[in-house]
């Protein structure tokens, strides 16, 4: 048989949209080096020109090739060298664009993972990390939504966390929702910096003289030494230890004039180690108070705008206060930095998968479909014991995942549990479609029907009976679960999809152009 017999507009359509997958896909099978995947905001590692772009494809990521000329193959080895190199030492990090060099510090701000083998994005069930559904207590409009969405991520971010996806959900009940994945993060992160609203006020009396958020605060120090970290340690007669965190932040001139106008109406007490006013400011996060701190009676109706925020941290071991002052600090300049969420969220659900189980369910998932494929073949060799008909079959199979797995990378759609789920759901249909053209091009050989066209015809109005029918059921799946089962229907619906429209037509003419020879 003649090779151009085979190459008919469909099967050239197919052959299009496997070369088109294979370019979106990009698979790097000798990748070396770690990614970076995150960079924190005024960090050392940002201050020295260290960029991190969510836009850009896993393959196109920067590529941290050597530190301090010592070659980096994956996070272990990061992890070594960078941890061998002291404090106030030169640090030199070469990435395949370019060399960063900066003075290490305790967090250089950078989040790095083993560099991607291809463009397709794993969700939260392969790489690990926290999933939390949220509902609004009140409902939202649109806008508010998003201004919801850029505050947590906005927070999120402050806090170094960066590998972030927050989507709006909607159940069949109509109900709003907000799904927020985040790799990389602990549970107890997570929580405590969604679920909180994070309001914050500082007030003197009933009185608030200032909030949280860029209207009120216009400077928060971070990560600075000089400004900012852990004062002083005791152990009371409690045998807990209590670590004081103390932090500078610089008022609006609003604020300060708000302060000033305050503070003017308070007395002056004097006793042996000062003057203070006779009322302290009081710090509340969530209504909760934080801390309250005396006010030096030379800040009496001044408009100043320097104020040091303090608070404590408490444990029944010094290092364990120091790390609960640390992370109290952390969460508190964070809610200053992005301000408070405009509505307060519940936690309906919460999930937490390992990095180590999400690359178990990865490499699970993959056996999946191949094991899937091997009894598909076996299947259909023995229903058909004629490799013209098997072969094809199998091929076109194939294929179809590839070309979901394409879309999905072209999409930037991040694939999950549910998502492998579908994509299986979409090559059975896709089987079944194909044994129902075979079977009537077979019957109709035997029948003496006229032409082929005849059946492939009456084949083809099964297929998209069997089609308009799978793209019914899934679309409620969109919204069931809060969203959760939104890759299950999205991959079965481009799965059967591909097969109708790309590689049916192209099976059939397979399948034609083979029974014709």
């Amino acid at each position: 048989m003649k090779i151009k017999n085979l190459l008919k507009f469909r099967v050239l359509f197919l052959l299009f949209w496997i070369i088109i997958s294979i370019i979106a896909i990009n698979p790097k099978f000798n990748a070396e080096g770690i990614a970076i995947k995150g960079v924190e905001k005024n960090s050392t590692a940002s201050l020295a020109g260290i960029t991190y772009n969510t836009d850009l494809a896993p393959t196109k990521l920067e590529r941290i090739v050597a530190i301090n000329n010592n070659e980096v193959k994956n996070v272990k080895e990061y992890a070594d060298l960078i941890n061998k190199i002291n404090n106030s030492e030169i640090l030199r990090i070469k990435t395949d664009k370019n060399e960063y060099v900066m003075i290490k510090t305790d967090d250089i701000g950078i989040s790095v993972a083993e560099y991607p083998t291809s463009n397709l994005r794993r969700g939260l069930d392969l790489q690990g990390g926290t999933r939390v559904v949220l509902q609004p207590e009140e409902k939202l409009t649109d806008e508010e939504t998003i201004n919801v969405i850029r505050t947590i991520e906005s927070r999120l971010n402050v806090y170094g966390l960066s590998d972030i996806k927050i989507k709006q959900s909607k159940d069949l009940f109509g109900e709003n929702y907000l799904v927020a994945e985040v790799a990389g993060a602990s549970r107890q992160e997570v929580k405590d910096l969604i679920s909180s609203q994070g309001k914050f006020e500082a007030k003197i009396g009933n009185e608030t003289v200032f909030t949280g958020g860029k209207k009120d605060i216009t400077f928060v120090c971070r990560d600075d030494g000089r400004c900012s970290g852990i004062r002083q340690c005791l152990q009371p007669e409690s045998n807990l230890y209590s670590c004081q965190f103390e932090f500078a932040i610089k008022l609006s001139p609003e604020a300060a004039k708000k302060h000033a106008e305050v503070t003017g109406k308070l007395d002056v007490n004097l006793s042996a180690t000062g003057g203070y006013l006779s009322k302290p400011l009081d710090l509340y996060l969530d209504d909760n108070l934080v801390d309250s701190l005396q006010i030096s009676s030379d800040l009496k109706g001044r408009e100043t705008s320097d104020i040091a925020i303090s608070g404590p941290g408490l444990s029944s071991t010094r290092n364990d206060a120091i790390k609960d002052a640390t992370k109290n600090m952390n969460k508190l300049q964070t809610v200053l930095i992005t301000g408070s969420l405009p509505v307060k969220l519940n936690i309906v659900k919460i999930d937490t998968i390992s990095p180590s189980l999400g690359k178990a369910f990865f490499n699970n998932a993959i056996w999946v479909i191949i094991g899937a494929m091997i009894a598909v073949s076996i299947v259909i060799f023995i229903r058909y014991r004629d490799l013209k008909i098997s072969l094809p079959v199998i091929l076109i199979s194939s294929s179809e995942i590839l070309i979901i797995l394409g879309l999905a990378s072209l999409i930037k759609y991040n694939l999950d549990l549910a998502a492998i789920a579908g994509i299986l759901a979409a090559v059975g249909t896709g089987v079944d479609d194909q044994i129902v053209i075979a079977d009537e091009i077979l019957k109709g050989k035997k029948e003496l029907v006229s032409s082929f066209k005849e059946k492939i015809k009456r084949a083809f109005f099964v297929i998209m009976v069997a089609w308009a029918t799978g793209l019914a059921s899934m679309l409620p799946l969109f919204w069931a679960g809060a969203g959760l089962l939104t890759g299950f229907a999205l991959t079965t619906i481009l799965g059967i999809s591909i097969g109708v429209f790309i590689t049916r037509p192209a099976f059939a003419a397979i399948v034609e152009a083979l029974e014709e020879n």
